[in-house]
């Protein structure tokens, strides 16, 4: 899947802390946790301990609150949770390997949504699930520039909608909190406008490229080419873009 003779790969890749983690107690549920916070971007382990219905909050080592948390547990086949602020409210999440509506799982536990110091989690298989059960979570906090996570709604017009995020994106993902695809486009695979280069997480599907993908990536957001439901349907849509690394947070010298 990532070095197979002759296939092309894409790969989106987050600084992190450069392997370098950290005790978190700040949550109800101890975690380690690898955090760039001037990037908006933490890696979270953390141990599922609910057996039924209840909330849990978990440290996340980022200097404010996420936007987006995706989670996922290590030893048990399920589901990728997301949770965003694009969301109807932090107990709706959608699940990034299928194409299904939202979900609404207040009733395992009402949480809320994240602060500063802490996300929140409940009963709910790939997010805390079980007494012992290891589970990995990616948390995105907007960081103007850099990392923008938001909604916008589709007006399913080939002159689609256009959402001003504040940066060039480098990397787009959305989905309709409606039945329908997640799909993801960058400037790599399609690195002038028309852009129609997508991948489906939620597919084993190859590459698709047609008129139907078709998008703009501009210097301060993103612009729809097509009606098509995945991104531009009479809804709304979550969405998660991030810039090529900006002059602030260079590493070279």
């Amino acid at each position: 899947y990532y070095n197979q003779s002759g296939n092309t790969y894409a790969s989106w890749s987050w600084r992190a802390n450069s392997g370098t983690t950290s005790t978190n107690t700040q949550g109800d549920v101890n975690s380690t946790v690898q955090a760039d916070p001037s990037g908006g971007f933490s890696i979270v382990q953390y141990t599922g301990t609910l057996t039924s219905g209840g909330v849990e909050t978990v440290g996340h080592g980022l200097s404010k609150a996420p936007s987006m948390v995706i989670t996922k547990s290590l030893t048990t086949t399920g589901n990728w949770w997301v949770f965003s602020d694009g969301g109807t409210s932090w107990n709706y999440g959608m699940n990034l390997n299928v194409h299904d509506a939202e979900a609404d799982k207040s009733g395992n536990g009402s949480m809320s949504a994240p602060t500063s110091t802490v996300f929140s989690t409940n009963w709910t298989d790939g997010m805390n699930e079980g007494s012992g059960k290891p589970m990995i979570a990616f948390c995105f906090a907007n960081i103007e520039g850099y990392c923008k996570v938001g909604s916008y709604v589709g007006n399913a017009d080939d002159d689609g909608i256009f959402f001003y995020a504040g940066l060039k994106p480098a990397f787009f993902m959305c989905k309709p909190i409606v039945t329908g695809n997640w799909r993801i486009q960058d400037n790599k695979r399609t690195p002038y406008n028309v852009a129609d280069d997508t991948l489906f997480p939620n597919h084993s599907n190859a590459e698709l490229s047609n008129s139907s993908n078709e998008i703009d990536i501009l210097s301060n957001g993103v612009k729809m080419r097509a009606s098509d439901s995945d991104f531009n349907q009479a809804t709304t849509f979550i969405y998660l873009v991030m810039a090529e690394n900006p002059f602030q947070y260079a590493t070279a010298r």
